[in-house]
Formats: structure tokens, C-alpha cells, sequence
């Protein structure tokens, strides 16, 4: 049977009158809602500032797609789920998408294609990735500095890598034991403010399948902590990690920062074990008496042999009960410089940071692992692409606090505001996206809109 596409389909029976579904809408696009984005990146220059890390090697008389163009792009279509490059072919005409990228949407030349787009994204170099990590750091702490006025008190940094698994000979993809599979290693940051429940992406560095937690955490901390230090002269900083960053150059480090407090995860070792034997003991009581999982709370003083001094160490002595199982021993162990109680700061200050995974996995359903190309620098450019996309999905989110989107996940927010069917239709004058007026979130859209400087018609 031949593959066609069909440009009208008859159902001739499902209902009381014959339906034709019939794909003839000229400047139609699925992705109406998109606009917001361009609003939001707008407001932020998100894209204007990592595209202006880029270098241009091209001849002038032969440029067709600005450096921006193809930045914005990329960082719209993945934004609105089209994480491939060889989706390009699909959106070429897409008016919507054309308008994103600043081109007339009736008569503007179609978008870059996939070559274009992979000979681009081979050509960027180390120094343009470096200078764009800094812009994309930057655009976010500038966002919140003005929307918190710099009066911040408390400022967490959180750190943690995830596993983006290499399905061909892409460069630096090495086999990882803990996740059994060949992949890269990337470790994203993120940013909280005082109580604010959300965790705002400010990084996302690609690493090699076999590097260790820790690589790059201080080359992180070092360049994020001045640029918060500027935007917020008044705050205090908390970081946190988990146990696959404790080494000792990571708390030398931490403990030279004179305005920095951290809560730090700790793998168990013979040392801990006998420090935790007594707390341990009475977990086992209490859930022998209780029938049910215990936690015992404890401190005490520790330095490996590879540490300069003694550090603080929290203890969670954990009985785990299930049914049907025998009760156990489950330690943990956090090191710390805060001085509150032991449970305090496992309880509120560190396991908190468990919320990231949430955005992690947020990351991933923008695809954040599509790193297919051959290149590692390649690969870490559609990282930060795609971290970028999320910047201002997040930013979507934090527009719409006061609607019934306010907590939705990444993918809602893109089905609910963004996938709005649109016909475009152009005039001399201006610009007009017909929407349906039986859309669903229509009030939450427009509310959005107005915080972003739209005006009411």
C-alpha cells in the first residue's frame, strides 16, 4: 500500500449528516498560544543574549537565517515540543513559527531547514558555549533580581546531575556502572528564593558518561555565588547536594564562602556505621514497639582522612518496616554547617531539595537528552537550547500563579496554552490570529497576556 498524505477525509456514517475533515486552512497553525513565548523571551532577551555569544563565520551577501533566527528557532520549537532538528522540514511554513522568529508570517522566506541547522549547531565552539552558560545564568538572575527588587534573604543553590543515555558513537558517551548504560552525565543547577516552592534552572552543564558527581560543581558555585552576591547584596546562601558530590575540595570550598551555609549528602562508610550504632538501636525499639518505620535524629564529629578538619555530620538513624518484610536499618548522613537541630535540617533544610526531580524531570519532557549529534560541543549547544526553552516555560508558569495553571507541569502548560489551533490572516496594518472562542483556558491565557504588557480589545 503506498504512504500518502490524505488532504480530506470523508466519514460518512459516524453522525446524522456526512462529516469531511478537509486540511485546506492557508496560515494555519496548531501552535497559536506560542506567542506568549515570544512575549516572555521578549521581556527576558533570552535569545537575543545567546545568540549574541555566537560567532559569525558566514559570508554576509550569503546569510539567509540570522544567528537569532536560528536560536530562536530551536528554542520555540522545543519549547512547543518539536525537540528534533528534523522537524524543521514540518515548521518551515508554519506562520506562527515564522512570526516567532521575527519574519512576516504570509510572505517571510521559510524557516532554516535541518542542514542548515546541524551545520550551525557544529560549528559553535567552546568559548561561544562558555560565554553562553553566562548569559543564560545571567538572564535569570536579572529576572528575579527585579522581580524580588535584590531583597532576597535566603537564596538556595541546588545541584544534580541526571543520566541522558547515548544510543550511537557520540563523543564522551562513556558507560556509567550506577546507571548500567552508555551515556552523558549532565548536571543541571537550579535557584530557590526564601519560601518560594518553585526551583528556577539557571545551568545545565553536559559531561562525559564517566565523570564523577562532583566535576564542575565548583566551577559552578564559583561563577554563579558573585553574580548573586551583586543582584542580592543582602542575602544568605544555602547549598545543597547529594552524597555523590562530597569530597573534600568540594567543603573547602563551601567553608571558605563566609556567607554561605550547606547541607551536603554522605555516602556510608565503616566510620558513620559504628557513630550511628547507638541511634540505630533505638530506631529498632521504637519500631519494634510501634509496628511501624522509625527515625531517630543524631549529630556527631567526623573528618575523613582526605579532609583538612572535623565537619558536622546529621544522622537519620531510619528502621524502613513493610508488610511482610522484616524491619531495615536504612542510616543517613548529612554533612553540614548549619546549626539548627538534626532533624530541622534533615527534614526541612535537605530532603527539600528532593523537589528538583521534579524539575528534572521536567527537563526531560522538553527532551533535554536529545543529544544525538556526534559532537560533544554539538550536543551541549541542544542542552542549552533546550535549558533556554525551559527558562521561559518557567517563566509561563510563574506568569500564571493566579490561574488554574499555576502549578501545572511543563507538558500541560504546553497543552493548555499553547496548542491552540490559529488561522493568521494579514493585512497591511497588522497581524491577527483567529483563536477559538471555545478554548478551554482562554481566561488564564488572557491573564497571562496582560501581565506580559498585552492590552485588552
Amino acid at each position: 500500500m503506498d504512504d500518502t498524505t490524505t488532504q480530506c477525509v470523508l466519514f460518512p456514517e459516524l453522525f446524522t449528516k456526512a462529516v469531511v475533515a478537509r486540511f485546506d486552512q492557508q496560515r494555519g497553525s496548531s501552535d497559536g498560544g506560542a506567542i506568549l513565548l515570544k512575549a516572555i523571551d521578549e521581556r527576558l532577551r533570552l535569545s537575543e543574549r545567546l545568540a549574541g555569544c555566537l560567532v559569525e563565520w558566514r559570508k554576509p551577501g550569503k546569510i539567509v537565517h540570522e544567528l537569532v533566527e536560528f536560536v530562536r528557532q530551536r528554542v520555540f520549537g522545543i519549547a512547543c515540543g518539536y525537540a528534533d532538528n528534523n522537524d524543521a522540514a514540518r515548521l518551515a511554513e508554519d506562520p506562527v513559527h515564522k512570526m516567532l522568529v521575527g519574519r512576516d508570517p504570509a510572505i517571510g522566506a521559510a524557516l532554516a531547514s535541518q542542514p542548515t541547522l546541524s551545520r550551525l549547531e557544529n560549528r559553535v565552539d567552546r568559548k561561544a558555549l562558555y560565554r553562553m552558560g553566562e548569559m543564560l545564568a545571567d538572564a535569570v538572575i536579572e529576572r528575579h533580581r527585579k522581580r524580588l527588587r535584590g531583597k532576597a534573604r535566603r537564596i538556595t543553590i541546588d545541584l544534580d546531575p541526571t543520566e541522558d543515555p547515548a544510543h550511537g558513537q557520540q563523543q564522551l558517551s562513556f558507560f556509567n556502572g550506577h546507571y548500567d548504560s552508555n551515556c552523558y552525565l549532565p548536571v543541571c543547577g537550579f535557584l530557590s528564593f526564601d519560601l518560594e516552592p518553585d526551583q528556577f534552572l539557571f545551568t545545565a552543564v553536559l559531561r562525559p558518561g564517566n565523570a564523577p558527581d562532583r566535576r564542575g560543581a565548583i566551577g559552578i558555585l564559583s561563577r554563579v555565588l558573585p553574580r548573586l552576591r551583586k543582584a542580592f547584596p543582602k542575602a544568605r546562601f544555602l547549598v545543597r547536594l547529594d552524597g555523590g558530590f562530597a569530597g573534600p575540595e568540594i567543603f573547602d570550598f563551601l567553608d571558605d564562602q563566609t556567607d554561605v551555609e550547606y547541607a551536603v549528602g554522605m555516602g556510608k562508610n565503616a566510620v558513620l556505621l559504628r557513630r550511628s550504632k547507638k541511634l540505630l538501636r533505638k530506631a529498632r525499639r521504637l519500631s519494634r514497639e510501634t509496628g511501624e518505620t522509625a527515625h531517630i535524629f543524631g549529630e556527631c564529629r567526623y573528618a575523613a582522612k582526605t579532609w583538612s578538619h572535623k565537619r558536622r555530620v546529621v544522622i537519620k538513624a531510619e528502621v524502613v518496616r513493610h508488610p511482610g518484610r522484616e524491619a531495615k536499618d536504612n542510616p543517613r548522613f548529612v554533612v553540614t554547617n548549619l546549626t539548627q537541630t538534626p532533624k530541622w535540617i534533615y527534614k526541612t533544610a535537605y530532603c527539600a531539595r528532593g523537589e528538583i526531580e521534579n524539575r528534572i524531570k521536567e527537563l526531560h519532557q522538553l527532551e533535554i537528552g536529545r543529544t544525538s549529534c556526534t559532537s560533544f560541543w554539538a550536543n551541549q549547544l541542544r542542552v542549552f537550547l533546550t535549558a533556554a526553552a525551559y527558562v521561559l516555560m518557567q517563566e509561563l508558569r510563574l506568569r500564571a500563579r493566579r490561574t488554574e495553571c499555576s502549578r501545572a507541569q511543563v507538558w500541560t502548560l504546553r497543552e493548555r496554552l499553547l496548542k491552540i489551533g490559529a488561522h493568521v490572516v494579514v493585512s497591511a496594518r497588522r497581524i491577527v490570529l483567529h483563536l477559538p472562542s471555545s478554548f478551554p483556558f482562554l481566561d488564564s491565557w488572557n491573564r497571562i497576556a496582560l501581565s506580559l504588557g498585552a492590552r485588552a480589545g
